[in-house]
């Protein structure tokens, strides 16, 4: 099996939730991940590791760790979801992404253990496109000896593919409301969801959260008797600033007379709070003998690389590609969205799924701008641009609806003048569909 009929096989199981069966199947059962790691001896133990779950933050967390580990000179894995171009971004080692040949190669003994264990009966369905992923993340992993790998959750955390890991730490970041048909109503429910990771006698870090969130934390972490590190009581913040959107710090560690400058080149205030989560995780295995320094922490950060969240892809106009999927995700767009473009026009380009919550979204961010084009991901999972114009149009001052996402772009950039800025969000897989080409578009080249 070569790679494109690798991919094109794992497509064909649906890619993360491609149908509510199969959203159910991911989401309320470990047997398939635990049958294969079982069967291919277990490769998630053969290196330390560190797992991240929470509803915002957790990709941008997790990119920080493993370039932080990077710097003190450890060989690191990093697993994370969703890709945005191709599916091996979510595979890498040292920040490279697995090649395709070893995607390949790896995914067609997996397949072919599949299908024996299918056939004499030890499972009883065939594993989903991210129980799939992730083994060959643990194998890959395991064949290229890692020093540390570095593991984001795909959904919740209690009964996501990744949680048979038994990390070195758990990292849990701000959680609020998403995929409430899967995880829960409330905060709580969704809390407890997440807090699934924690295990027993495992040192875990916490994001600043809301109350009733972090009185379900904190009672599992008594539960399981698991040490909690909370990044707010962790850190302070000496002095801040913000400048083209992107914040710098410097920073203290509680009882140490040292300070940190932490400048992600990420854009958006929130990335402070996923850096310190970052270090707070640094900090827990510093106390385990990791050798990592002040300044190993201050460059890992400044060096980090997460695309598709509030970067920019192009100049004159502006184009900036985000990925709000959420509300909080929203609320921190239209935080960077007032800090930094009051009094330029803005055109949004906006596509979301069916399990989103497109109104609160939409209310949040089409004031800002001048005019909204709706469209749809290339996924069976997207709202049609009709649809969500019907939904969610009031809340713009002028919009239509274009169907094909690129014809949207193009119909964006003949609009648009070149003091105007358009974002492309609500998806990433808009998001992953459009970043390219937006940054190939005639202009400027790419400014990040």
């Amino acid at each position: 099996m070569d790679f494109e009929q690798a991919v094109s096989y794992l497509l064909s199981l649906g890619r993360e939730l491609a149908a509510p069966t199969q959203a159910a199947t991911a989401k309320f059962n470990l047997e398939n991940i635990l049958l294969l790691a079982r069967h291919l001896d277990h490769p998630e133990n053969r290196y330390p590791s560190a797992h991240i779950a929470g509803t915002n933050g957790k990709g941008s967390t997790a990119a920080f760790l493993q370039a932080v580990l990077r710097e003190a000179g450890y060989r690191t894995g990093l697993y994370t979801s969703p890709h945005l171009e191709r599916i091996n971004e979510r595979i890498r080692v040292d920040g490279e992404p697995i090649p395709d040949r070893a995607f390949a190669e790896i995914f067609t003994g997996v397949r072919e253990l599949i299908e024996k264990l299918l056939a004499d009966g030890t499972l009883r369905a065939h594993p989903t496109f991210f129980e799939c992923v992730t083994a060959i993340a643990f194998l890959y992993f395991a064949r290229t000896g890692v020093d540390f790998a570095v593991f984001e959750t795909g959904l919740g955390g209690r009964l996501d593919s990744t949680n048979i890991i038994t990390p070195r730490v758990c990292v849990i970041t701000r959680i609020d409301f998403d995929h409430e048909n899967f995880l829960g109503h409330s905060l709580g429910e969704i809390a407890a969801e997440k807090a699934g990771i924690i295990k027993p006698a495992v040192p875990v870090v916490v994001a600043e959260q809301r109350q009733e969130v972090r009185e379900v934390l904190a009672a599992r972490a008594r539960e399981l008797r698991s040490p909690l590190f909370e990044t707010a009581a962790l850190y302070s913040v000496e002095s801040l600033g913000v400048e083209a959107g992107r914040v710098s710090a410097v920073v203290r560690e509680r009882g140490s007379p040292n300070t940190i400058d932490v400048r992600p080149a990420l854009a958006g205030r929130f990335q402070l709070a996923n850096a310190l989560n970052a270090l707070a995780a640094v900090h827990v295995l510093k106390q385990q003998g990791y050798r990592v320094t002040d300044g190993h922490q201050a460059l890992g950060i400044a060096r980090t690389e997460w695309p598709g969240r509030m970067e920019k892809v192009r100049s004159r106009p502006d184009i900036f590609v985000d990925g709000a999927h959420n509300p909080s995700s929203a609320r921190e767009l239209d935080r960077f969205l007032g800090e930094n473009f009051a009094g330029r026009r803005i055109l949004m380009i906006f596509g979301a799924l069916r399990d989103k919550a497109v109104d609160e979204i939409a209310g949040i961010l089409f004031p800002r701008a001048a005019h909204v084009i709706f469209t749809e991901p290339a996924t069976s999972r997207a709202i049609s641009a009709a649809q969500l114009a019907e939904i969610s149009g009031h809340y713009a001052a002028s919009y239509q609806a274009i169907p094909d996402a690129v014809e949207a772009l193009d119909k964006a950039l003949a609009m648009a003048a070149p003091a105007d800025a358009i974002f492309i969000t609500g998806s990433l897989y808009l998001v992953g569909q459009l970043r390219r080409r937006a940054a190939e578009t005639a202009g400027s080249p790419a400014s990040r």
